[in-house]
């Protein structure tokens, strides 16, 4: 696997100048793919100007002070992904990495109560050793039951870094949704009918707003309305 990156190929997910210098940091294999995660040295550096180089961003995580989810991180090179808590103890201040209008990954300030829970999405179950249900989630996680009480597609509250589940929201009618791909990326919409396929073309989710899309596309967060707070984009 390729360990450099020049910019101009770098995902357009990313919100960094491209012309103003050749390379920029690779992400490191993890829990989310290249696409869907910025590196935390783009994010000292880049986007939050809390330094001006990868030594300076290299010296703010040995302090152990940058926390991903709850948990110390030193490793510059950790992808930050959607629905991921970005903690600084120092400063006091802690984001949620989001999804925009124009499918740019984007921090958004939250307060300390917020950052002590994410939303994850079930992406598959298995039964383990002992009729167990293991919860795959869409962050790399698994949560172990005892009951099979969730559904692939819904969204768990879960708590950080302890992973205790919080609460949940089912991929069903009259809950609220913010698209993370396709044309109406970074859109709140109303879930109207979740149709299940019998044949190799993907299921449906349909809105209220009068449009409908794959549910890989489709990321519950909350049930009257939203649990989290959007980022706003700039008009140009």
């Amino acid at each position: 696997m390729k360990k450099h990156l020049k910019r101009l190929a770098s995902p357009r997910s990313w919100m960094i100048p491209r012309k103003k210098h050749k390379w920029v940091v690779r992400p490191r294999p993890g829990p989310h793919g290249m696409e869907e995660s910025i590196p935390l040295q783009i994010i000292l550096r880049d986007t939050l100007h809390y330094c001006d180089s990868a030594r300076e961003a290299r010296m703010l995580l040995s302090s152990r002070g940058v926390q991903v989810d709850g948990k110390p991180m030193r490793d510059l090179k950790r992808g930050v992904g959607l629905m991921d808590v970005l903690s600084f103890e120092q400063k006091k201040e802690h984001f949620r990495m989001l999804i925009d209008t124009k499918g740019r990954l984007r921090l958004v300030g939250i307060d300390a109560k917020q950052a002590k829970w994410k939303l994850s999405r079930i992406e598959g179950k298995t039964t383990v050793k002992g009729g167990r249900i293991q919860l795959n989630l869409f962050d790399g996680r698994n949560i172990l039951l005892d009951k099979n009480a969730y559904r692939t597609g819904d969204v768990l509250k879960i708590s950080v870094p302890d992973q205790k589940i919080v609460d949940h929201y089912e991929l069903t009618k009259g809950n609220v949704a913010l698209l993370v791909g396709g044309k109406h990326v970074g859109e709140l919409v109303k879930l109207k009918e979740y149709e299940k396929s019998r044949n190799p073309r993907e299921n449906e989710v349909t809105f209220e707003e009068g449009f409908s899309t794959s549910f890989r596309n489709v990321f519950v967060v909350g049930k009257k309305s939203p649990e989290i707070k959007i980022p706003e984009t700039k008009v140009v």
